[in-house]
């Protein structure tokens, strides 16, 4: 039995022959890409939503076309797809403009494609928080004098997000799996540095059950911090029973 466990705690060691320092450059990876995904989506998003209620049809109907597409379709396709579809658009630009090919780093490859998945959820769940503020409380923002700048930072902003933290979490949990999804781009991120640790040694369940342990830890910050960041969006309104 102490041997088995002592293999295993070699196998999982941070320090060569060990996988514990991949598995966790892995998981860094992970956050990072998510992090970066998350925040590109959150400013489509909310760009998408307020294009969305701006009133302008032709915009409208271009956002619906991106938020339906986008959540139709599969994220392993789409990030295929935009991948090799992106570099190779890009690189014929260039050969047009006379320039040499580029090629496109993982790490960016996998953030820009996340985020603008990312970008087509959040838009309806900006725009479901922002329909259900009071339309009084708009009207009195611009009874007031406030221009669109100041009356998003005033009014809109601290009145949607309580209604949009809920889904917003969910999104972040989303994002955190789905960036497992960019191994097929070939960055490598913890799925694929577990899959790479399993194949070498052949101890796949040591190393899926130690990457399922660091996803779950993930998930646990993750769930301290937005509670945190509700409570603090929420502090002065009272508490449902």
């Amino acid at each position: 039995m102490a041997t088995a466990q002592q293999g295993v705690l070699d196998l999982l060691s941070p320090y060569p022959p060990g996988w514990g320092g991949v598995l966790l450059a892995g998981a860094v990876s992970t956050v990072a890409i998510s992090a970066c995904a998350f925040a590109i989506g959150l400013l489509l998003g909310t760009g998408g939503a307020l294009g969305k209620l701006s009133g302008n049809r032709i915009l409208r109907l271009l956002l619906d076309l991106y938020t339906t597409l986008i959540r139709a379709v599969p994220e392993l396709i789409l990030i295929v797809g935009l991948y090799y579809a992106g570099t190779d658009g890009l690189n014929r630009l260039l050969a047009a403009l006379e320039l040499p090919p580029v090629n496109v780093n993982g790490f960016v490859a996998a953030v820009a494609v996340l985020g603008f998945v990312q970008g087509a959820y959040m838009t309806e769940v900006l725009r479901g928080a922002i329909l259900a503020i009071p339309v009084g409380q708009i009207e009195a923002a611009k009874a007031f004098g406030m221009g669109p700048v100041l009356r998003f930072r005033r009014v809109l902003l601290p009145a949607l997000l309580p209604n949009a933290l809920p889904g917003l979490a969910n999104l972040w949990m989303s994002v955190t799996k789905d960036s497992a999804l960019v191994a097929v781009v070939g960055y490598q991120e913890l799925a694929l540095a577990t899959r790479l640790a399993g194949a070498s040694t052949k101890h796949y369940f040591v190393f899926f059950l130690a990457s399922a342990l660091l996803y779950l830890a993930i998930t646990l910050v993750s769930n301290v911090v937005f509670k945190l960041i509700e409570g603090r969006v929420r502090r002065g309104q009272p508490r449902l029973a």
